[in-house]
This record gives structure tokens, sequence and C-alpha cells, in this order.
């Protein structure tokens, strides 16, 4: 259970990955520039024009180490893995679930809810770490109590997703105060995507990316559909249940990194181009800090809430995976989500 396994980022536009032995081998201009053992490594990311050998490719299949594309932006394009895992009995048990309004009404909730509450986590310690002197994160943060007083009693599902909404954009006014890099630049008025609008958008935009890829993974990895989702409506293309499990983590591991990023000043304003239709992007120098800080996150340790275990950031997508696995099956009475202390 303690085992972290590592995600390969390849960012290197031209980089040509192929097998050697037991290994993988980044090329780069007929040089080789890394070299991976498989048995370390739970999945490879290619950002942009990268080539693959179908040799490799057929050994991530046989290892279960999937890999994924995606555009130099950090969008999603497509995956490819070896046999789907899992027991047919709890993916079925799963599609079951997910047609009982009630129960998935609960399940929505709990996601929700503990999403709320990290949130608030987050801006209390912002408060108390930065200095309030104005007391608006305060008062962010009583608005998300609100929000979450309010989502235990909700029974209908489209009001729970309104007032999920509503906490989002509360949350999201409270970000200007979690920056206290000086740079004008890094200002933010509020959530916006596809595409994003400034530099910050643009950082949230690609770790969110990064982190629903790891839950995506994860659901896979134990047997469950990450297609079919509780709080996210079904929509082709859309990974409703990696998306619903992501929700409690973003505080804690996305917006985390993010902050980081920028209150120590290790992304700069010369690191985003800025497009002609309004959309902010990142260079490949602050792509690759970023992905560097994201690494780095997932390796620091905390005690899981429910299991009372050491364990690692990265790993947290996975037991989350499996208490929801659990949960499904009726092996616990109800799901116990990743609540921030």
């Amino acid at each position: 259970m303690k085992t972290h396994l590592n995600t390969l980022f390849v960012t290197t536009e031209g980089s040509y990955l192929s097998k050697e032995g037991e290994a993988v081998v980044v090329r780069k201009d007929g040089g080789k520039a890394l070299r991976v053992p498989i048995h370390m490594l739970v999945s490879i990311v290619c950002f942009g024009h990268v080539k693959f050998s179908p040799y490799l490719m057929a050994l991530c299949g046989e290892r279960g180490v999937a890999v994924t594309f995606m555009t130099p932006n950090g969008r999603f394009l497509g995956k490819v893995q070896g046999f789907t895992t899992g027991n047919i009995l709890l993916r079925k048990d799963h599609f079951r679930l997910s047609e009982d309004r009630q129960r998935t009404l609960e399940l929505a909730r709990i996601f929700v809810q503990a999403k709320i509450h990290n949130c608030r986590v987050l801006i209390l310690r912002a408060a108390r770490d930065h200095g309030d002197s104005s007391g608006i994160l305060k008062a962010m943060a009583a608005a998300l109590a609100g929000s979450l007083r309010r989502a235990g009693h909700i029974q209908d599902l489209n009001q729970l997703r309104g007032i999920e909404g509503e906490a989002a954009r509360n949350y999201f006014r409270s970000f200007r105060g979690l920056v206290t890099n000086p740079e004008p630049l890094f200002r933010i008025d509020g959530r916006t995507r596809r595409p994003p609008k400034d530099p910050v958008n643009a950082l949230l935009s690609f770790v969110y990316s990064l982190l629903s890829a790891d839950f995506r993974s994860a659901c896979e990895q134990v047997g469950l559909d990450p297609q079919v989702g509780f709080l996210h409506a079904d929509r082709p293309g859309r990974p409703g249940l990696a998306l619903d499990l992501m929700e409690e983590f973003r505080p804690v591991l996305a917006d985390r990194v993010v902050l980081s990023l920028l209150n120590r000043q290790q992304v700069r304003p010369g690191g985003f181009r800025f497009e002609a239709g309004g959309a902010v992007t990142m260079t490949d120098d602050t792509r690759k800090v970023v992905l560097s800080q994201y690494q780095k996150r997932k390796a620091e340790e905390l005690e899981h809430p429910f299991l009372g275990e050491k364990v690692t950031l990265g790993l947290v997508p996975l037991l989350q995976a499996r208490l929801l696995a659990r949960t499904i099956r009726g092996d616990l009475d109800a799901y116990p989500a990743f609540i921030w202390r």
C-alpha cells in the first residue's frame, strides 16, 4: 500500500520513446536523455509531438503502464492501455448504483461536502499564515461554511450541483487573497477555462488535467468505470467518476501546487504566452517547472484520515478509488471522503 509508483512526463517536442530490455528510454536528437526501468512506472504522459515505439507500447500494455497523450497545454487527446482489470461484478454493481437516484444523491453529497470542507481549510490556513487584515478570506470561509451546511440538507441532485457551483465561485473569488506574489499579472478575478484567460487559470487548468488523469487511472486500476459518475452527469467523453473523486482533492494537491509555484515565485510572467484570441498558455520551461512541483507534492506524506496510515499524496487517488469500490460492493456503509485536517 505504501509503494508510490511514478509517472514519466515527456514534455520535449520531438522526443522518441523506445524499449531497451525492461526499461523505457527517452531519446532526443539521436542521444539518450533518460532511462527508466518499467517496473518503476505506473504511467507515461506525453505532451505535444512525442514519438513512441510500438515495442515499448506493447511492453507498457503487458505491464499495466498506461500511456496518455496530451496537447502541449494539457488537453487530453487519447490513452493506450492493456486489458481492463477488475471484477466485472463490481462494474455491474457500479452501473446499477448509478441508476439509483437516492444512492447517487448520497454519494454526490459526500463529494460536494468534502470539496467545500477542504477548500475552506485551504482558505483558513492562508488567512492564518499570510494575515487577513481585511477579513476577506475569513468572510469567504464563512460563506463556504454556509454552503457546507446547506449541502447537508438538499434532497435534489440539481440543487446540490447548484450549491457546489456557488461554493466554487466564492472559493475562486478568494483566490486573489491566497496569492502573495506581488506581480500584477498573477491576479485572478475568478475561474476561466476553455480557454484560460490569465496565467493563474492556465496553471490551474493544466494541473487539474494532470489530477484528472491520475484519478481516471485509479478508477481503471480498481475496476471501476471512470465514465460513470454520480455528481457529474453522464456525458460522452467525460470521465464523470474521475471528476467526482478528484473534487475533494483539488485544494489538497492541485491548488496547493499552483499557490506554491506563485508564492515562491517559481513561475515568472515571461513564462506564459498570450494568444490573439485571449487564451493564455505556458512555455515549455514553465510546464517543466509545474510538472516537477506536481511530482514533488505527490511524494509528500501525510496520515490518511480514514485508514490512519502514513501514505504519499500520490497514492491517495488509488486509495480513494478502492474505498469507493468497497462502498459500491457494500463492504462500507458510506464512502469515506478524504477530509483534510
